[in-house]
């Protein structure tokens, strides 16, 4: 399969790195060369998310109710953007752009489908945030939907420290299996929660290609793109 774009879908601890929450200069700035380097050889759409500041399913530490939880993750989702905006922007001449699903428009454009189109057909990079600025939907759901609407060939799922899909929990079980393909019923079926299950659904509905891999593994996107079988594929 010839892959000439491609979405990315960037969890808050692929910026967090080690430590997990927050941002790590170190670990946004290997992802943005990462990326860059991605680019040079296909169109690049990213959507972040925002774990590494708040996830909704922390509601109940901060006694807050759920869908506030949720406005705040797709905040953290803006900074992340924003975060990472700044970084490529500092080692590319390409044009870089953020986009949200939430009014913000003095730090971001709102997210409107043709308007990034041509974004990707002008060779920018595009990043997205704010999943679909709705409570109770992760951003995996928002990152098959956006690749499905921008007609990417492939959502890479970069995961920290994850190197594909694994037929049980590897940091639990050490005869725990990688699978170089696995079908969207698979995924399912066995309940694998390396992705939102309604994710999996969507990409099944509209056979979005998802390949799994660990984005602290130097070279696996250019890889991928280079047709090479990195970390996992997800597919029918």
């Amino acid at each position: 399969m010839s892959i000439t774009r491609i979405l990315i879908k960037a969890s808050g601890q692929t910026l967090a790195g080690d430590a997990g929450f927050g941002l790590d200069p170190d670990a946004v700035n290997a992802f943005a060369d990462e990326v860059i380097a991605a680019s040079e050889l296909a169109d690049v759409a990213i959507v972040v998310g925002g774990g590494n500041i708040l996830r909704g399913s922390m509601a109940d530490d901060y006694q807050i109710d759920r869908v506030e939880a949720d406005n705040v993750g797709m905040l953290g989702t803006a900074i992340n953007a924003l975060i990472l905006r700044g970084a490529l922007s500092g080692k590319t001449t390409k044009d870089v752009r953020v986009m949200s699903a939430l009014p913000m428009t003095s730090v971001a454009e709102p997210y409107i489908r043709l308007r990034a189109m041509r974004h990707l057909d002008k060779g920018c990079i595009v990043i997205m945030a704010c999943g679909i600025g709705q409570p109770f939907v992760t951003t995996d759901y928002p990152s098959v939907q956006r690749a499905v609407e921008l007609d990417c060939d492939v959502l890479l799922a970069a995961k920290n420290g994850v190197d594909g899909v694994y037929d049980k929990d590897p940091a639990v079980h050490d005869d725990a299996t990688r699978f170089e393909t696995i079908s969207y019923a698979d995924v399912i079926r066995r309940d694998i929660r390396v992705m939102d299950p309604a994710a999996f659904i969507l990409a099944r509905d509209q056979g979005m290609k998802i390949r799994v891999f660990d984005s602290s593994e130097a070279g696996a996107m250019t890889r991928i793109i280079a047709g090479e079988n990195v970390g996992t594929l997800v597919c029918a």
